[in-house]
C-alpha cells in the first residue's frame, strides 16, 4: 500500500547531522529544513518538528542512544527518520519502537529519502483525538477463567460487532489490560504505538489528548489501546495511571471493551466495579469450569457492588457422542446458569489470527460471529448500572 503524498512546504524537518543538508534543496525542497544539533531534541516538546531525519553516521553509539531516549520521551514524538550505514540491530529496535520511525541504509538516493520521508509524514498525519462521545458510556469486562479459554478472541468479535453496529465513528474502543503480554493487537495484524507503561505515574497529566498517542486505529468505528510486550509494565504503570486512563476511555468513547488479565492487580477490582458487564469465559474441561465458577464467585463477593459476572462457554462443540460436557452438563459443574455458549471453529479463529482480523471479517458465516452478535443483543438489552462505585 503506497502512502498518501503529504506535500513538504512548510513542514518543519529537524535534521541532525552536518551532511543531511545536502538534501534541503532537492529531496527536502519545500520544506522547514533546520539543520539542528543533538540538543535541540528536548525542546520538541515546545517547538515540535513535523519529522526528525538523523544521520546515524555523524554521531557515536553514546549520542544516539540519548537522542532516542529524548525522543522516546516526549508526549508525542515526531515521525523519525534514521539514516546510515551498517546500523547496530540495537539501534534499529530502539527506533523502530517509536509511533511513526523508520530506518534508511546508506547509500541512497534524493528519491529514496523524499520517499521515506513522505511515507513517514503521511503515517504521522495524525487523526482527530476521540472527543467525549455525549452519552452515557457503556464498558464491558472480558476475563478468562484459565489461560488459552479464549478470552482476547471473544473481547475482539465483541468490539468488532458493537463497531459494526455504531452510529458513529470511533465508537467503540478496545482495551487489552494484558500489560505484559497481551494478544489483541497481534490477533487484530496492528502494530501498538508504544508501551502503556508510558502512562507511569502521570495520572494527572493524562488526558484525551494523551490517550489519543497511544490509541491504534483498527476500523472506521473501532479504536484499540494495547502496549508492545514488555515484562516490566505491571509494575511500572500505578494503580492511580490505570484508572484515570479507564476514566478518560469511557468519556470518549460510547462503548468501552476491556480485556482483563485473569490475575489480580491493584487495580482489577475498581476497574470491574466500573463494568456494567463482566463475562468470564471458560473452556469446556472440568478444571476450566470450576475454575470459572471459582473465579465469578471471587469477582461477586470481592467487588460487592451487586455486580454478578456471567459465564460464557467457549467452543461448544456439535455432537452426539464424545467426552466433552454438553452445555446442561457444564452448568451442573458451574452450579450456574450460563449466559450463552459459542461454536467451536477452529479454523475459522485460526485463519483469522493468522491474517490479522476479526473473525467477522474473514469468515463471516461462522457460527462463532452468529454466537456473538446474539451475546451481543443480550447484553445490550440490559438496562446501565447506576452503581455509585462505578470508575466511568
Amino acid at each position: 500500500m503506497s502512502a498518501r503524498s503529504v506535500p513538504l512546504t512548510g513542514q518543519r524537518i529537524l535534521a541532525l547531522g552536518a551532511g543531511l543538508a545536502a538534501y534541503a534543496d532537492n529531496a527536502l525542497a519545500g520544506s522547514r529544513f533546520e539543520a539542528g544539533a543533538i540538543e535541540q531534541v528536548a525542546a520538541l516538546g515546545v517547538e515540535p518538528a513535523d519529522l526528525v531525519l538523523i544521520d546515524a553516521d555523524a554521531w557515536d553509539a553514546a549520542a544516539m542512544a540519548t537522542v532516542i531516549r529524548a525522543l522516546s520521551a516526549l508526549r508525542a514524538p515526531p515521525p523519525v527518520l534514521v539514516a546510515g550505514e551498517n546500523l547496530p540491530a540495537g539501534l534499529v529496535r530502539n527506533v523502530l519502537r517509536m509511533p511513526a520511525a523508520d530506518i534508511l541504509e546508506a547509500p541512497f538516493t534524493p528519491e529514496q529519502l523524499a520517499a521515506a520521508v513522505q511515507a513517514l509524514l503521511a503515517q504521522g498525519q495524525p487523526a482527530a483525538a476521540p472527543a467525549a462521545s455525549g452519552v452515557e458510556s457503556r464498558c464491558w469486562g472480558v476475563t478468562g477463567a484459565v489461560g488459552g479459554s479464549g478470552a482476547t478472541t471473544i473481547a475482539i468479535e465483541i468490539a468488532h460487532t458493537l463497531a459494526q453496529r455504531a452510529a458513529r465513528d470511533r465508537a467503540v474502543c478496545l482495551v487489552d489490560l494484558n500489560l505484559a503480554d497481551g494478544a489483541a493487537a497481534a490477533y487484530l495484524g496492528c502494530s501498538p504505538t508504544t508501551r502503556l507503561a508510558d502512562f507511569g505515574q502521570a495520572a494527572d497529566r493524562i488526558d484525551a489528548a494523551m490517550l489519543h498517542a497511544f490509541v491504534t486505529p483498527v476500523s472506521k468505528g473501532l479504536d484499540l489501546i494495547a502496549g508492545v510486550r514488555d515484562a516490566d509494565a505491571f509494575d511500572a504503570m500505578s494503580r492511580e495511571s490505570m484508572l484515570r486512563m479507564l476514566e478518560v476511555v469511557c468519556e470518549c468513547y460510547e462503548w468501552v471493551v476491556l480485556d482483563i488479565p485473569r490475575h489480580r492487580r491493584p487495580w482489577t477490582l475498581e476497574a470491574l466495579a466500573g463494568c456494567d458487564e463482566v463475562l468470564v469465559i471458560s473452556e469446556l474441561t472440568v478444571p476450566a469450569l470450576l475454575a470459572a465458577r471459582a473465579h465469578s464467585d471471587e469477582i461477586e463477593d470481592s467487588v460487592n457492588s451487586g455486580l454478578r459476572p456471567r459465564i460464557v462457554l467457549n467452543r461448544l462443540a456439535s455432537r452426539m457422542f464424545g467426552p466433552a460436557p454438553s452445555m446442561s452438563e457444564a452448568e451442573k459443574a458451574l452450579q450456574r446458569k450460563a449466559e450463552a455458549g459459542i461454536s467451536s471453529d477452529w479454523e475459522a479463529a485460526a485463519a483469522s489470527a493468522n491474517l490479522g482480523g476479526p473473525i467477522a471479517q474473514h469468515r463471516p458465516k461462522s457460527k462463532i460471529v452468529k454466537d456473538v452478535q446474539n451475546l451481543v443483543d443480550r447484553l445490550s438489552a440490559q438496562p446501565l448500572r447506576r452503581d455509585a462505585s462505578r470508575a466511568a
